[in-house]
């Protein structure tokens, strides 16, 4: 049998994640460097349709829909997953990085006595043996890691690769594997409705302690509307309970890299801006010409955001 790449694909509620879907297409990159095919993986019950991810380049879908599988048991998931990979003799697996593959992927790498490499940003170079790009100090600097082991396992930053549609159909295989006991009970789940995820949003509009308070958060909110952005907050404003601590970004926060992120009143604390510097466009709205914030940014204003907002607001409604 060929080796091939693996790529683990999330889904949530019938629909296959973004974050997931550029998973794939980095796979499938990558398996264009080797001359190899790349398969995707789906664990659990789904009604999305799986013959579909053939559109973006994978040749075959396996499907693992085991009864009684406990999605959220970490050691399970990593049991199933590299049973998979070792039966389909993949040599290299791809997942997002996303909160529950940061606990599945590392006891992968373990069972597989694979090299990993965490968050990676980029296509690895083969000049000179495998070599992965990836974030170091707190996104200041990009390292290349060097994987010497056979088997190889790496988990993709969040639009860190774009998502490539390649045209064709997956075939289908349903697999059945026996999980191991969870250990784990989930006693409930308590999902966010109505919101663009922030772990997968292309645009961000975000507000500080410059908003002065809650009842402002409007401004924020409104341009987020027009832009078809996600909204979030610096730690301060989540710690005075003007903003649920889920939009909070930041060091001590979620860590984003949207396409755009728009910091309103915000001052640019070195801990805010570990969380987002990797975004490619930053703008930064505040009345502090000194504000470290500034020292990042691609775009800057220097003005009350009580003032810059409604014009900022107005202008995208006439372009719109």
């Amino acid at each position: 049998m060929n080796m091939s790449i693996l790529i683990y694909t999330e889904h949530q509620e019938g629909k296959f994640k973004k974050n997931s879907l550029e998973a794939i297409s980095y796979g499938v990159a990558i398996a264009a460097q080797k001359g190899i095919d790349a398969h995707a993986l789906v664990i659990g019950e789904t009604t999305a349709p799986l013959p579909e991810l053939g559109k973006y380049g994978v040749k075959k879908v396996y499907h693992l829909n085991t009864a009684n599988i406990n999605i959220s048991d970490t050691k399970t998931m990593s049991v199933l997953i590299a049973s998979v990979s070792t039966q389909q003799n993949c040599d290299t697996l791809i997942f997002s990085n996303t909160l529950s593959a940061k606990g599945i992927a590392p006891r992968v790498a373990v069972r597989l006595k694979a090299g990993m490499v965490s968050g990676a940003v980029d296509l690895p170079e083969n000049n000179n043996g495998f070599c992965v790009k990836k974030n170091v100090f707190s996104g200041k600097a990009v390292t290349e890691i060097k994987v010497l082991t056979s088997k190889i396992v790496i988990t993709l930053n969040a639009n860190a690769f774009e998502v490539k549609e390649t045209g064709g159909s997956a075939e289908v295989i349903t697999i059945d594997i026996s999980a191991p006991a969870s250990t784990i009970t989930v006693t409930g789940i308590n999902k966010i409705a109505g919101e663009i995820p922030l772990s997968e949003a292309e645009k961000v509009v975000s507000g500080g302690r410059g908003l002065k308070g809650p009842e402002n958060w409007g401004l924020i909110e409104e341009l987020a509307s027009l832009l078809g952005a996600a909204t979030a907050c610096s730690r301060a404003v989540s710690d005075a309970h003007w903003r649920p601590h889920h939009e909070h970004v930041g060091q001590t926060g979620l860590a984003i890299s949207p396409n755009l992120y728009i910091a309103v009143g915000i001052s640019g604390a070195i801990q805010h801006l570990a969380g987002v510097n990797r975004s490619k466009t930053i703008v930064v709205i505040n009345k502090d010409p000194e504000a470290p914030f500034f020292k990042a940014a691609d775009y800057g204003i220097v003005g009350d955001a009580f003032e810059v907002m409604p014009k900022i607001i107005q202008a995208v409604k006439d372009l719109g």
